[in-house]
């Protein structure tokens, strides 16, 4: 007689690491020698990802490897079974040699579910050639509208133990942190603090496309919440007055206070940070965002209450008083569609700080060399901003600290360009500090955004890559005193688009970058979510060599990309 089995009521905090499972096909006719290679490659293989792959918070993911070959069905379903027990979330085949694709790889993920990410690595093999079967694996999957990625790499035809060139292991992780990203963020959570600020209908939270297509829940809390807990003072006072401190110790002076008014409107910003930090925590959220305006400090109707930069700024950084913490994209305005670009970006990137700007004023080259010369300030051809132009973006939230520098630079350092100085009163009559400082150029990534469209139910991901950009002191202090000169300023210049195309091709108000993101794993990520890929520049060509990821047979066998994701996505 069976018996059930109570479960215990401790509470698990986080969700569990992602898990990638590694095995290989077999031919039952191949010899002793060929096989022991062939359970190599794979354990090969299976170290690349466990050493290549990291979470945003700097875990390891998992990783489990087959020793069993995978000849036929018996074989499929051991390993089937292995995999389900281990929790695989993406599975890596890496064949060796020639095999039989329905009774080996394809009755193996008969029994996984359809949509687990897919890779086939293997090398480009002579003698017993593990390429051919991975070219008639790939193409029985997309003949079954199964979606699979293929790497066909590098790694010596001859010898017990080869090893995969670095291009192919590049090619492989680049697929895992998609793989990760597309796996890890399904079933977790969001916290959106208000609605939709303003009215922006572009950052609105479409509940059930994005948990239909990412997997994502997002929990709606009220502002007042915020307010109330504020008033209880619902944080660790010792805590607080430990940032305070750290704070004013990094930024100093560069804090503008008026009165014991104003010190008081920036405490209360950064108890804002603490209780939404342990809110966060308390939901096992993976990022958030706060609607701000106009009911929270613009509301003169109201009570008018401080702005949350910092806490914003704080959240979105790598560092803050207690050391080193992982980034946690968080939106200002309540920009879920931006929320959203700023959470893959930071996965796919292994936890690099991501950056939400406003798509403030595009600089032509002809509008930028004018102010120059205008105010006396030379340049020449060697000057990206003058030759290419920008886009100044900034805003008054969401600005990570990291930006203030480099990739890498210590906190001490950032935080010394970082200037604290009072919201515009006309803004915000609820007062508080804003942030500013002006990111330094030579910062490659990627800028981009996500929006939503309702005649498809898709989403799109309009994306480039881009260079972060510098001017002297005197012309880049102009160009702030356009827009905000009191809020943070990147000046951004994408790499294949015109300014002409980006200005007219912006599918929201925002955008945002992430720094040592590169377009494959951005374009791997973008197919296993089935997300529209726009990057409609002229200058771009479809397919960049050793930059772009090569498209999956499936977009391919039925009538490109965009054809295939409806197909997929059922429109």
């Amino acid at each position: 007689m069976g018996k059930a089995v109570r479960l215990g009521g401790e509470q698990q905090g986080e969700a569990k690491v992602s898990t990638f499972g590694v095995f290989a096909t077999g031919d039952p006719r191949i010899s002793a020698e060929a096989r022991a290679r062939a359970v190599n490659i794979v354990q090969m293989t299976a170290d690349v990802v466990a050493g290549g792959v990291r979470t945003p918070d700097g875990q390891a993911v998992n990783v489990v490897w087959s020793p069993v070959l995978v000849d036929g069905e018996k074989q499929a379903d051991l390993v089937a079974g292995q995999f389900l027990a281990a929790g695989v979330d993406a599975v890596v085949c890496a064949p060796d040699t020639w095999a039989f694709p329905q009774p080996s790889a394809m009755s193996l993920l008969a029994r996984l579910p359809r949509d687990i990410p897919f890779n086939i690595t293997c090398g480009n093999s002579g003698p017993k050639p593990g390429v051919v079967f991975a070219h008639a694996l790939n193409g029985a999957l997309a003949q079954s509208g199964v979606l699979s990625h293929l790497n066909v790499g590098t790694w010596p035809d001859t010898g017990a133990k080869p090893a995969m060139t670095q291009s192919t292991a590049d090619a492989l992780i680049d697929w895992c942190y998609a793989a990760l990203t597309f796996a890890g963020l399904r079933g977790r959570r969001l916290v959106i603090f208000g609605h939709d600020s303003m009215g922006m209908e572009t950052a609105l939270a479409h509940i059930l496309p994005t948990r239909r297509t990412f997997g994502l829940e997002i929990t709606r809390l009220d502002m007042k919440l915020l307010a109330d807990m504020l008033e209880k003072q619902a944080y660790n006072k010792n805590e607080l007055e430990d940032l305070r401190g750290w704070l004013g110790e990094l930024v100093g002076k560069r804090i503008a206070l008026r009165d014991g008014a104003d010190e008081q409107r920036l405490t209360q910003s950064l108890a804002m940070y603490l209780i939404v930090r342990d809110l966060l925590k308390e939901y096992n959220a993976v990022g958030g965002g706060f609607q701000s305006q106009l009911e929270w400090g613009s509301d003169l109707r109201g009570l008018p209450l401080p702005v949350a930069d910092a806490m914003e700024s704080l959240l979105n950084s790598t560092f803050d008083h207690n050391g080193p913490k992982p980034a946690l994209p968080f939106a200002t305005e309540a920009d879920v569609q931006g929320l959203l670009t700023m959470l893959v970006f930071t996965h796919l990137s292994g936890g690099n700080p991501p950056l939400f700007m406003d798509f403030r004023k595009v600089w032509e080259p002809w509008e930028i060399q004018a102010l120059a010369s205008k105010l006396k300030v030379k340049f020449s051809k060697n000057d990206l901003w003058a030759q290419r132009g920008f886009v100044d973006g900034d805003n008054s939230g969401s600005a990570s600290f990291d930006w203030a520098g480099r990739p890498g630079e210590k906190p001490e350092k950032l935080m010394g360009r970082v200037s604290m100085p009072l919201a515009d009163p006309g803004y915000f009559p609820g007062g508080g500090n804003s942030v500013t400082f002006m990111t330094p150029g030579g910062i490659e990534g990627l800028a981009g955004r996500l929006a939503f469209s309702e005649l498809s139910g898709m989403f799109s991901m309009f994306w480039d890559q881009a260079l972060t950009t510098e001017m002297p002191a005197r012309l880049a202090q102009a160009v702030a005193n356009t827009s905000n000169p009191e809020w943070p300023h990147t000046f951004v210049v994408p790499q294949f688009a015109s300014m002409a195309e980006y200005k007219h091709f912006a599918p929201a108000n925002h955008f945002h970058m992430t720094w040592k993101l590169q377009p494959a794993r951005l374009e791997y990520w973008m197919d296993l979510a089935n997300v529209l890929s726009v990057a409609p520049w002229a200058a771009r060509p479809a397919f960049i060599e050793n930059l772009d990821r090569p498209a999956p047979l499936l977009h391919l066998a039925n009538g490109g990309e965009a054809a295939a994701k409806k197909l997929r996505a059922g429109r």
